[in-house]
């Protein structure tokens, strides 16, 4: 199963290698720019140019819950682990930690001094990475929300970053 994110606002999950479309969402007000399945495949988040961060229930096909609070298009989202906390990275050069169950945000992560164009959580840690639009890459604590590292030496911005 694949699931793609489009400009047209929609997400649909295609079945592979025969292509069939087996679900499609909508509700955002804009372009999506992210998706990232649940660790158990039972949920989905998307991100979105309308500022919001939606969760969607695969068994329901709708969406469930949505997380606002950029100021600004939202360029990526990630699960972590644990499949309780879901991290976003936005234009507005923030980041922030979801939680999931009691539904709010848990920490604005604020240090980057343009757009954060993209997030992930180290597997099985409390670790994210982040890449900005001001050519730095940072790792992130997310227990605190605070920074523990920059990383300094591309000359032009960073697009996307991920672990090994």
């Amino acid at each position: 199963i694949a699931v793609t994110g489009s400009d047209d606002r929609l997400w649909k999950m295609w079945s592979l290698p025969d292509g069939d479309i087996i679900m499609t969402g909508e509700g955002h007000t804009d372009w999506l720019s992210g998706c990232c399945f649940h660790p158990s495949g039972t949920r989905l988040v998307t991100s979105s140019g309308d500022t919001s961060v939606r969760i969607w229930d695969l068994s329901e096909g709708g969406c469930v819950l949505t997380f606002d609070g950029h100021a600004q298009a939202v360029w990526d989202c990630s699960w972590h682990s644990c499949g309780d906390f879901v991290a976003s990275a936005s234009m507005d050069s923030t980041s922030k930690i979801w939680d999931v169950n009691s539904e709010r945000c848990r920490y604005t992560m604020r240090g980057h001094k343009d757009s954060v164009n993209s997030i992930e959580f180290l597997p099985f840690s409390n670790t994210v990475l982040t890449s900005s639009a001001d050519k730095t890459l940072s790792l992130w604590d997310a227990r605190t929300g605070l920074c523990v590292y920059t990383f300094y030496g591309h000359l032009h911005s960073l697009n996307h970053a991920t672990f090994s």
